[in-house]
């Protein structure tokens, strides 16, 4: 766990988690680890995907909220690599940066009343050879034990599509996700909506793994996306209550968190 500008760090930590003794996962202990994942992040967002990120040389994607978050590292064994990362920022550190940085793309209020149990999850990504699953699972086993060791009961985020069609599967997206959507009460408004209306429709749509694996713990996508013209992507609002799981979802996600507490490397 990295110590943020203030001096502090987070509470809860994870142990190691290993998933057919190829891959592990844990929390970035230093300034070393966290530029493992700028890194990849950097690589995923603007080499791969097109973001338009400000400037580096040294190759990194970095931004104000990443020294009061925690990262997930998922690693290769075997050479170290990282070729997963997830950040998280938690109630207390929220407090000392000011914000959420969801706020920048929605209007938040109406979860006003989930802040004090809840975390932010962001910048999740997966290097390009380790899509096949293990990786996200591992992220999402490190996330579930993140929530339950720190006794965290929602969890928010963006998961992206990105436009790099001209936006035609974020649109058929969207009308997918119709069936997901959270009470009215727990809608947001994204500062700058996502114009699907003037786009048509492809006769198939591909959900992505990232809110695929929300949709099957029982994830809500809060209303309408937002459009993120920086990283070329439709952004969906996630919120996952562990209050309102279906029970096969609770089984599902104390496995995760019970993996991430018994595995070892």
């Amino acid at each position: 766990m990295l110590e943020n500008s203030s001096g502090q760090t987070g509470v809860p930590s994870i142990d190691c988690v290993r998933d057919h003794g190829a891959l592990s996962i844990g929390l970035a202990r230093s300034a070393a680890d966290l530029q493992d994942a700028q890194r990849l992040r950097f690589a995923v967002f603007a080499e791969e995907l097109g973001a338009n990120l400000a400037p580096s040389v040294a190759a990194i994607d970095q931004d104000e909220f990443d020294l009061y978050c925690d990262h997930l590292l998922v690693r290769v064994r075997q050479t170290g690599q990282v070729i997963g990362t997830y950040r998280i920022l938690p109630p207390h550190r929220r407090d000392q940066i000011g914000r959420l940085y969801s706020e920048s793309e929605f209007d938040l209020s109406a979860l006003e009343d989930l802040r004090p149990s809840l975390i932010e999850v962001g910048r999740s990504c997966v290097h390009s050879e380790h899509r096949s699953g293990a990786a996200i699972l591992l992220l999402w086993a490190g996330l579930a034990q993140y929530m339950r060791k720190g006794r965290y009961r929602h969890l928010i985020g963006c998961a992206s599509a990105h436009l790099t069609d001209g936006g035609a599967q974020a649109a058929g997206l969207r009308d997918r996700l119709q069936p997901y959507l959270s009470d009215a009460a727990h809608r947001v408004l994204p500062h700058m909506p996502f114009p699907h209306d003037r786009i048509a429709r492809p006769e198939n749509v591909e959900i992505p793994p990232l809110i695929k694996g929300y949709l099957r713990l029982g994830a809500k996508v809060c209303g309408e996306p937002a459009w993120d013209p920086d990283f070329n992507s439709a952004d969906f609002l996630m919120w996952l209550s562990l209050e309102d799981l279906h029970p096969k979802y609770a089984r599902h996600f104390d496995l995760l968190a019970v993996q991430g507490e018994t595995a070892t490397v």
